[in-house]
């Protein structure tokens, strides 16, 4: 039955190819139409650090999976953490367990999810979310897909993203602790500018992406741009 789900995975992302190309976005939006999910993300992270948002289905997917960024908790971080799915089929019902992302991903339209760790033997390079905008879980055969998909996306990642190897050997920390480049520069000028220490600055950026609803990145595009957060 495993091997069923591989090849089936296997032959929709190769149809996919041949009519889009490929990227993990349109590997993404594959798995969520096959899997009747309404939108997907994927999360890749480098040496125990959440990193890199991969690839989103539309802009829900690319707000809910920055949630994780900012807030630090959700689907995704759990998931890769303990190495194992994580399947919540009312976001509404998980407001204690996750505090700061469950209702940011209501307001997304987001009300179920399945989260898979992107494994490579021992080495975990990420998770692939699916949402639901109805609290409807996914059935035993819709689960057993997405393992396969999450295993195929994860050597796709790694032959998109080969330093994500360089993570073999660190041990597994909660996020966020790596943030983007752009995200470090946005935090820098802001402590030089208020007179700030690193981690308050980058406290303050987080702060003012979560109070305003916004992707941690464009938070930073903006410092980048115009030298304040007002």
């Amino acid at each position: 039955m495993d091997h069923d789900h591989h090849a089936a995975a296997w032959q929709r992302l190769s149809a996919a190819v041949f009519t889009s190309g490929f990227t993990l976005a349109s590997a993404c939006r594959t798995c969520a139409d096959d899997l009747d999910a309404d939108f997907a993300g994927t999360t890749l992270i480098t040496s125990g650090e959440l990193r890199l948002l991969a690839g989103a289905t539309d802009e829900r997917a690319h707000l809910v999976e920055d949630a994780q960024l900012v807030t630090g908790e959700g689907p995704c971080i759990d998931a890769y953490l303990h190495r194992e799915p994580v399947d919540v089929t009312d976001l509404r019902q998980a407001h204690a367990r996750w505090p700061a992302y469950a209702p940011i991903a209501c307001e997304q339209d987001a009300r179920s999810v399945m989260a898979l760790p992107l494994s490579l033997g021992s080495l975990v390079v990420g998770a692939l979310d699916l949402y639901r905008s109805t609290p409807t879980p996914f059935t035993p055969d819709q689960r057993a897909r997405a393992v396969a998909y999450a295993r195929i996306i994860a050597l796709l990642a790694v032959d998109e993203h080969p330093h994500l190897l360089a993570g073999r050997d660190r041990p597994v920390q909660r996020g966020p602790q790596g943030y983007p480049p752009t995200v470090h520069i946005a935090a820098g000028i802001l402590a030089a500018k208020y007179g700030l220490l690193p981690d308050d600055a980058l406290a303050r950026l987080r702060a003012h992406s979560f109070r305003h609803n916004q992707p941690l990145l464009h938070t930073a595009q903006y410092v980048l741009t115009h030298q304040n957060l007002d």
